[in-house]
């Protein structure tokens, strides 16, 4: 999986120029999200205090479904993205210690599907040893499926995504996805991190 990347903006985001999976693989993983247990997408925030309040903001801030890919579902995938995102990251941003963090996450935003902006570096990570340093979106369907649902990071529209391209940025940049105005946009979302900044 040797891709040449594209950095952009001081190194803080890198398109893929080419795809990291095939549309086969594509296949694969959400045929395998489709098995898998849907939730709501959250927002954390430690400013909430009830569950109402909660779920009430997430409607605003967030309107999408997921589900999350254990290790052992696909070990070997997780091994190839790991290597390409080390290369990336001693190419362009040079974080110490970069690792896969969480399970990946497979996001479906269905028409008026949409995430307001925000960062990955959330409030409750600051009680961990590690902290997200490097965020991965990675199309999975056809973008042909859907209209809007673009990915936009501190404040600039990244050239439209193609099935099986990525893009990588740090964790603590401003991004967002646009409200989806027809079809399904199908999306893996991972994070990558380390030792906190210093």
């Amino acid at each position: 999986m040797d891709i040449i990347t594209e950095p952009k903006w001081k190194s803080y985001v890198v398109e893929t120029k080419g795809p990291i999976f095939t549309p086969e693989l594509c296949k694969e993983i959400i045929d395998l999200s489709n098995t898998l247990e849907k939730e709501q997408g959250k927002i954390y925030n430690e400013a909430r205090r009830t569950n109402r309040e909660r779920r009430d903001s997430d409607k605003k801030l967030r309107q999408s479904t997921i589900s999350w890919i254990a290790f052992n579902k696909m070990q070997p995938v997780y091994d190839d993205i790991n290597n390409l995102i080390q290369k990336i990251n001693r190419n362009n941003f040079g974080f110490s210690n970069i690792k896969i963090m969480e399970e990946a996450q497979v996001s479906e935003y269905k028409k008026g599907g949409f995430y307001e902006w925000h960062t990955d570096s959330c409030i409750e990570m600051n009680t961990e040893p590690l902290v997200r340093k490097l965020s991965m979106t990675l199309l999975l369907n056809d973008p042909n499926e859907f209209e809007g649902g673009d990915l936009q990071i501190a404040g600039k529209v990244l050239l439209p995504m193609k099935q099986g391209h990525a893009a990588i940025f740090a964790s603590f940049l401003q991004h967002r996805v646009t409200p989806v105005t027809k079809g399904v946009r199908k999306s893996l979302v991972m994070w990558f991190g380390g030792e906190p900044f210093k």
